[in-house]
């Protein structure tokens, strides 16, 4: 009772899934990605071995398609399950089994696998599709952009409930040392799809990170009224001088800290990160 999409952006090699339901927490049994391997979305009657299975057969070389083929080839019950893959290089496949609810269906193209059943129609999938083409930027924000359009396109006909994104490329995660890059989920919600959307905002203003070029040089008026901001924070008494000296960092970091931005800022090498700046100014 889901309709999803699993893609790849082989450039940056990053494999993921979105996903929603009129289910709650969707996103802990459907969404499954691996480096090396690829991504699979195994739902509606979903056995959750394919997830494990499927990714240690395409760790192991084998095509989305092959991948599909032996996971169903054991499974009494393979016509009630719905699959998407795709594989470490972008090959794709979906299968939606002959006793799946209607409406139910699955479209594949480079890089992506589109499915979904007890569907308001056809026209669920064929907006997912379009809108991951047509979506430019990073994998994350693109399969929400399929993931919302689904939705809004009519989406899972019992309602809404939960929805989910899970984003895997290599060094990812905070600070480099995994590879799971994007993992949320909304495991309950009026309008998952939109909250989904707010969190991924989040992620991008506190692990996001704009060019250098664009980083906002530490001294003079900027200084200054960083140390308005902190006075209104609370986290700074001095003056308004407008210098970066001793109390000011201690304070900026301080400040920093409690903020969660400590990968958009530098004290010591003397920048922030603009969006921090329009947070701060917005917040304060």
């Amino acid at each position: 009772m889901t309709f999803s999409i699993v893609a790849c952006d082989l450039e940056q090699q990053a494999w993921g899934v979105a996903v929603a339901s009129k289910f709650p927490a969707v996103g802990a049994m459907v969404s499954w990605a691996r480096i090396g391997a690829g991504a699979l979305a195994t739902q509606l009657y979903a056995n959750l071995s394919y997830g494990l299975l499927g990714l240690e057969m395409m760790a192991d070389g084998l095509s989305a398609q092959e991948t599909l083929k032996r996971l169903l080839v054991d499974d009494p019950q393979r016509e009630t399950r719905q699959v998407g893959l795709v594989d470490a290089q972008g090959r794709a496949a979906t299968f939606t089994g002959a006793e799946c609810h209607p409406w139910a269906g699955g479209q594949t193209g480079p890089g992506f696998a589109v499915q979904g059943n007890i569907l308001t129609g056809a026209e669920v999938v064929a907006a997912m599709e379009q809108a991951f083409l047509q979506t430019t930027g990073e994998l994350p924000q693109r399969l929400w952009q399929a993931l919302l359009a689904g939705d809004r396109a009519g989406g899972d006909r019992r309602g809404r409930q939960s929805a989910a994104i899970y984003v895997v490329k290599p060094h990812g995660g905070y600070g480099g040392y995994l590879d799971r890059w994007i993992d949320y989920r909304v495991d309950d919600h009026p309008d998952p799809v939109a909250r989904l959307g707010e969190l991924l905002e989040m992620q991008d203003l506190y692990f996001g990170a704009s060019p250098p070029e664009e980083r906002l040089r530490l001294e003079g008026e900027s200084v200054r009224r960083l140390q308005r901001i902190m006075q209104v924070a609370g986290v700074y008494a001095g003056p308004l001088h407008g210098v970066l000296d001793a109390e000011t960092r201690t304070s900026l970091n301080a400040f920093i800290g409690s903020e969660n931005f400590e990968e958009r800022c530098d004290v010591q090498a003397g920048w922030i990160d603009p969006r921090c700046w329009i947070f701060w100014r917005t917040a304060f």
